[in-house]
């Protein structure tokens, strides 16, 4: 039995990310990208996969862990029979090749320790060719090579790469791993005391940089470390997850690619970078959301590559038997070729925010917005798969709707707010149009609630963003009744589901974990309509469900009470900060857009 989604823990160099397991084991690495094939997948397989192995060789009885506050740099302390010894997992920030570091330190009496390094290129496909020397060794395949560096001498064969030793208090012993093309000459070795305080420094520097000053301001803090490792540094393109293929539902098929940046999570990315002050970082996801976005708006896609790349084919790797045999494994997303008529109100509602908390004003935004508007004025009257993505037939997601409604609200405040050139008046009147069909289509008087597509009677947790886009007050009688629907239909153990998951609605097999951000908004709108205690209550749960190192995966099993989906998840640190902000008291998401 592998580890649970939540023993693992993130490290990362704001350009990938790997996961370091509680045992001590690093179980997925993808270089030199994100979206790279990984040289490390055990998490979806096996060892064979590949992974790096650095603990104790037995007798561990207790495991702590943490991270150095306000930084990224992972300490894993194992008590075992005969002392203790510490292990400090880091990815340095770039100025060169991609590299991860792993020290060994002593803390108490004298413990065995082994190193069991196995690499596997193209997501554990490919056995390198491995050349040992007295500075460690160097794997090659293809175009990729790996170096690992250590003091300790290195042995075994082309499959596996394994040292034994012991050590004692107050030693210390770095081990080096870096990535470079197979045709660059090898870089030179770091000193690992030095990277380690530049690395500490850096990210130091950033989370104490940090402005939000409400209630849960340390869960805050941590959850913006998290936005800001899951942020593409050369672009400023935010990754949904550095994971792909956790499953929804061990065992099933709702396994995904998150290694990609959904323009649905925009809007709330953009307002948890503003809460913590990060203008730059805003700034920087703006341009990349311009930048890929530019181009026929017909031709807008719900999500692009970490450089706006386009083509995201959706491959599936038989070799990989899959995280707790969870089939298939998918590289890739296919739903980049789905229509998604949400994504032109996120697109919106994300600029608009951005001339809400005071970016400069960016005319090429502007120009952007302007065609999307144009295409959109006869197009969202049309069906789509919506923002769950199902892979069943298109319809008339009230959801959509309501985003479609988001664009025009957000484009007339664009001309009577901040002066934009544009056809307020005929943007105003589409307005008054689609939120009256909205209301007329979308509300089904029999369950008294808004429903998931027209003339449906299906709830859908998505329809508790209605208050916080402003379409309608939280107060207002129908968003009650859709609150109370889901709150009955849709609640296991307090969390709460996407929505039913019929096959005849998403095209899949039924089942998957409660939705972390839905219950995010669940807080936020019992907050709004002045049941603060409850709200309170159901984000404080929601904080508990952190892992030992204050992270959330996409979804959360209430029944096996596990961690479920894709991990570290943006969307759920995104919906963290986003709820403690709004029941600070000050002015929350809700206000924010209006």
């Amino acid at each position: 039995m592998g580890l649970r989604i939540e023993d693992y823990a993130l490290i990362g160099d704001c350009e990938t990310g790997a996961l370091v397991g509680r045992d001590g084991s690093i179980d997925w690495l993808c270089l030199p990208r994100f979206d790279s094939g990984a040289c490390f997948a055990a998490l979806l397989g096996t060892p064979e996969h590949g992974r790096w192995l650095l603990a104790p060789s037995a007798g561990v009885h207790k495991v702590e862990r943490r991270y150095l506050p306000g930084t990224l740099i992972l300490e894993t302390t194992f008590h075992a029979s005969h002392g203790s010894v510490r292990v400090t997992d880091f990815m340095p920030l770039r100025d060169r090749a991609p590299n991860l570091v792993r020290v060994v330190e002593g803390i108490r009496g004298e413990v065995p320790m082994r190193l069991d390094l196995r690499i596997r290129f193209d997501y554990g496909s490919i056995v390198p060719w491995v050349r040992y020397h007295p500075e460690g060794i160097r794997a090659t395949a293809g175009p990729d090579t790996l170096s690992c560096r250590s003091p300790l001498p290195l042995q075994g064969g082309y499959r596996a790469t394994r040292a034994e030793f012991t050590i004692k208090e107050g030693q210390w012993v770095p081990f080096e791993l870096t990535w470079s093309s197979t045709h660059a000459p090898l870089p030179e070795p770091r000193d690992a005391r030095a990277s380690l305080e530049r690395t500490g420094t850096w990210w130091r520097a950033w989370s104490d940089s940090c402005t939000y000053r409400g209630a849960w301001r340390e869960a805050v803090r941590e959850s913006l470390v998290v936005l800001k490792a899951l942020t593409y540094a050369p672009t400023g393109g935010v990754v949904a997850a550095p994971t792909t293929s956790l499953p929804e539902k061990p065992g099933g098929v709702r396994n995904w690619d998150y290694r990609h940046c959904w323009l649905r999570d925009a809007t709330f990315t953009l307002y948890a970078l503003m809460t913590g002050g990060y203008v730059e970082e805003a700034r920087a996801w703006r341009e990349w959301l311009v930048n890929a976005v530019a181009g026929t708006p017909s031709q807008l896609q719900i999500m692009y590559g970490l450089a706006g790349e386009r083509r995201l084919t959706e491959l599936e790797l038989a070799w990989l038997p899959g995280y707790e045999r969870s089939l298939p494994v998918r590289i890739g997303n296919d739903a980049y070729r789905q229509h998604q008529l949400d994504v032109y109100g996120e697109v919106m509602d994300a600029l608009h925010l951005a001339r809400r908390k005071g970016l400069p004003p960016d005319d090429d935004a502007w120009r952007v917005q302007r065609a999307l508007l144009e295409f959109l004025e006869t197009d969202w009257q049309h069906p789509d798969e919506g923002i769950w993505e199902v892979r069943g037939p298109r319809r008339q997601f009230t959801h959509s709707k309501v985003m479609a409604w988001v664009a025009m609200d957000r484009a007339v405040k664009a001309v009577e707010w901040f002066g934009l050139p544009g056809e307020a008046g005929r943007w105003r009147c589409l307005r008054r149009e689609i939120h009256e069909q909205v209301c007329r289509e979308g509300f089904n008087p029999e369950v008294n609630s808004f429903v998931q597509f027209y003339g449906s009677q299906e709830p859908d947790a998505s329809l508790l963003m209605l208050p916080l886009v402003g379409f309608l007050p939280a107060g207002d009688p129908r968003m009650r009744g859709t609150v109370d629907y889901i709150q009955r239909v849709l609640l296991r153990d307090g969390f709460v589901a996407r929505y039913p998951t019929h096959p005849e609605i998403d095209g899949l097999p039924e089942g998957e974990g409660a939705f972390l951000i839905c219950t995010f908004w669940l807080a936020d709108n019992l907050a709004l309509a002045g049941r603060r205690d409850e709200a309170v209550s159901l984000f404080e749960r929601l904080l508990a469900l952190r892992n030992d190192v204050g992270l959330l995966s996409e979804q959360y099993d209430p029944e096996a009470r596990r961690l479920l989906g894709n991990f570290p998840q943006a969307f759920s640190h995104v919906g963290l900060i986003n709820t403690a902000r709004g029941l600070t008291g000050r002015s929350g998401p809700a206000e924010d857009r209006r």
